[in-house]
């Protein structure tokens, strides 16, 4: 069983942090809808859906993915470079608790889930505003035991490594290769974004299918052309506080301490 933890929209989401967009208004209630149909969506490809209670003190506490990153063996929980997103740590720390042993990123240590790309046992980290060096470590210390390695990745004109780069089947990753280097992912197959799409990067894959926005409608042809499943949703509200389909969930096996 998969397990997959969202958390409701904040009623505080207008204040989000942001980074590389400039300030749109955000429909609350489209933004709740659009997150219900994602979690209907998660549900559909067989996840088990436990959706936590909105924050409305935490503004980006819908992107659930940057608190924690979820191994079969254990469950790391972040550091954030945004200060004013660590508090969203101590309800996902619970959330996790009956499933993984939790470790824990320190200071000087600051990392987001969204840096953070898993290819088998290789986690790529992007080196961003919010990832560094010393989390990277710290991550290394943690999961050498278990087989994991942990690579910083550069990263250029992006809030997270997976605005640039998702995977999209078990040999092939969605690219934006202007905001990062193909040779840091040896081995893999690339389909590169529409030059005019450069965000559109982001995908979530769950078993066979792919989450993938529908506001990319060139690069989901490039998806399609290359056989890539996909379960196309609506998501222009919580794009607008610079995030995506692999920032609202986080998905593991359900398996018990």
């Amino acid at each position: 069983m998969l397990i997959a933890i969202t958390r409701e929209i904040s009623s505080a989401f207008n204040n989000c942090e942001l980074t590389h967009l400039d300030r749109q208004p955000i429909d609350l209630d489209l933004a709740r809808a659009q997150h219900h149909q994602y979690e209907a969506a998660l549900h559909e490809l067989g996840c088990e859906v436990h959706s936590l209670p909105a924050e409305p003190d935490l503004p980006d506490s819908v992107f659930v993915e940057d608190v924690a990153i979820v191994l079969d063996e254990i469950a790391i929980i972040t550091r954030s470079g945004a200060v004013s997103r660590r508090p969203e740590a101590e309800s996902i720390a619970r959330a996790l608790s009956p499933y993984r042993q939790l470790r824990y990123i320190e200071a000087p240590g600051t990392v987001d889930g969204g840096d953070v790309l898993r290819i088998g046992p290789a986690l790529y980290v992007g080196l961003s505003r919010r990832s560094n060096q010393a989390a990277i470590d710290q991550m290394h210390d943690y999961l050498a035991p278990y087989g994991y390695t942990a690579k910083g990745v550069a990263v250029t004109d992006c809030l997270h490594l997976k605005s640039a780069v998702t995977q999209v089947d078990a040999a092939t990753l969605l690219i934006n290769p202007a905001w990062v280097d193909r040779n840091d992912f040896c081995g893999m197959q690339f389909i590169e974004v529409d030059e005019t799409e450069p965000r559109a990067a982001n995908a979530l894959m769950i078993g066979s299918t792919v989450i993938y926005p529908a506001s990319f409608p060139k690069t989901q042809k490039r998806l399609e052309e290359h056989g890539i499943r996909l379960k196309i949703l609506d998501v222009t509200e919580v794009a607008k506080a610079e995030g995506a389909v692999t920032c609202c969930s986080l998905v593991f096996r359900g398996s018990m301490n």
